[in-house]
């Protein structure tokens, strides 16, 4: 008699040889899974993932990952289907991400883990939320995204009976709050009071670099953030193609398309190019990463960890080539009028609401007005409040906002 498939699974792997599928073809520089420190909380590992692959799909399955579809990249959710939110964002970051340490030997699982936690901590409205919050908590300490994301993957996302947050490895940790460099040393500004906190529990070696993948995580953000905003800009009209035309990379771009294929329709041309852009940007970090890794040498994810500066990066000449890029999308998309009008509303939106849940935080959700109840002091219930405001999504903030504040609608 035939067995029942659901009784008759595949024979379980062995550790070992699992161990050997992670490996593939990782460079010794790179970030090792069996050798990982581990979590804060002991768990038993996986068979079938690696512990980064285990931590990248914790990140997936988390609230704060599914809050990103609603929250603000420069676009405000409802201005349009088209632009790029912190999910998609975080996606596009994670795949360039996945790239570039595969090209050049890294752990791909934690690269992309990184990649899709990078912007977790984020308040609703992108960085105008975050401008409001810090001024507004500045007498317990300010308010930093990159702090934040750390407090929701170790504390804020309560998933699991045993323990608050993701308890994710040492190693995604580390790149979560280092992925854009040392946080301790001469002339570096004070670590955010949550990151230290964290720290002398749980020490992640804040003077130090990250490990390669971390880095490659955060250049990808960079390139992704400079393409997608000139195709969003694009997209709403805030400048034409032959204004980022006057840009040397871009321009380049466009004649290679003309090359390649002639006189084609503007929308086909402005496609060709932005994705050349995107290439160049790519093959600038493998490449000149390759060179800085080749002069370095490093036989270890400790010899990167322990290196003067990161390993990756844009090479001189292409950082010459982007610092123009940034200046234009500044002052022709970041401060646009239409983005200006919205971001001063979303600014009033969140100001308004932190300091009325401060004032009544009985009107604050049952679990959130518990805890409120339990805070030790005024300043633990702020932040508190901070964090309920923090963790809001565009159009939640919104709606919250008109039902506290609209007599006319029903709370």
């Amino acid at each position: 008699m035939a067995k029942n498939a659901l009784q008759s699974p595949v024979p379980a792997e062995s550790e070992a040889h699992a161990g050997a599928r992670w490996t593939r073809w990782r460079a010794p520089y790179a970030v090792d899974p069996e050798r990982s420190r581990g979590r804060l909380h002991n768990e038993g590992e996986s068979v079938y993932r690696s512990p980064f692959q285990r931590d990248r799909d914790r990140i997936i399955h988390s609230n704060a990952f599914r809050r990103l579809k609603h929250k603000t990249q420069v676009f405000v959710e409802h201005e349009g289907d088209y632009f790029r939110t912190r999910l998609t964002h975080s996606i596009e970051v994670a795949q360039i991400a996945r790239t570039v340490a595969r090209a050049l030997g890294l752990d791909e699982d934690l690269a992309e883990a990184v990649a899709l936690a990078h912007d977790l901590g984020h308040t609703p409205f992108g960085h105008a939320g975050e401008t409001a919050l810090d001024q507004l908590t500045q007498s317990i300490g300010g308010f930093c995204h990159n702090a934040q994301a750390l407090k929701i993957v170790t504390k804020l996302e309560r998933r699991y009976a045993s323990f608050s947050g993701l308890n994710l490895t040492w190693e995604t940790l580390e790149g979560l709050v280092k992925h854009n460099g040392p946080l301790l040393g001469p002339g570096l500004p004070p670590a955010p009071g949550v990151i230290l906190s964290y720290d002398a529990r749980h020490p992640l070696e804040l003077g130090g670099q990250a490990g390669a993948e971390a880095q490659a995580a955060a250049l990808a953000d960079d390139i992704a953030y400079n393409n997608h905003d000139l195709d969003d800009g694009l997209r709403a009209g805030m400048f034409s193609f032959e204004e980022a035309c006057a840009l040397e990379l871009v321009a380049r771009a466009r004649d290679e398309a003309v090359g390649a294929f002639g006189e084609i329709d503007l929308a086909s041309l402005q496609l060709e190019t932005l994705r050349r852009v995107f290439g160049a940007m790519v093959e600038d970090v493998i490449a000149e990463s390759r060179r800085r890794i080749d002069a370095l040498q490093p036989s270890s994810a400790e010899d990167i960890r322990a290196a003067p500066g990161p390993v990756i990066g844009f090479s001189a000449e292409m950082e010459a080539s982007l610092e123009p890029i940034r200046k234009f999308l500044f002052t022709r998309m970041y401060r646009h009028s239409k983005v200006n009008r919205m971001m001063s509303k979303a600014k009033r939106v969140v100001r308004e609401l932190y300091d009325l849940l401060v004032s009544e935080p009985n009107l604050l959700p049952e679990e959130w007005r518990a805890e409120a109840e339990r805070a030790a002091d005024d300043a633990e219930r702020r932040r508190l409040v901070a964090d309920y405001v923090a963790g809001m999504t565009d159009r939640f903030a919104i709606d919250e906002h008109r039902k506290l504040f609209d007599p006319a609608v029903d709370g």
